[in-house]
């Protein structure tokens, strides 16, 4: 893990707010999702990639309906 050296307090609401140089580095945007994970005692910021609402695979999406759905799962949904 790479360290910044740049420290941000919570506020009262438990918002930080992240720099934007690390924004910009990162490429996350405003309105971007991050998903938030936790792996012992650290908590865990990352871009979320798109993802099958159903099986979180990333590859051959479709949009439908403002959600993205693999070629597998359409594939199986198309046959019920």
């Amino acid at each position: 893990m790479k360290t910044t050296g740049i420290i941000r307090k919570v506020d009262e609401l438990g918002r930080i707010v992240l720099p934007i140089e690390l924004r910009r580095m990162l490429e996350i945007g405003e309105r971007d999702e991050l998903e938030i994970c936790t792996e012992n005692d650290r908590i865990i910021l990352q871009k979320r990639e798109n993802a099958c609402i159903f099986c979180g695979g990333s590859r051959d999406l479709v949009p439908y309906m403002g959600k993205n759905v693999c070629g597998t799962c359409l594939r199986g949904l198309s046959r019920l």
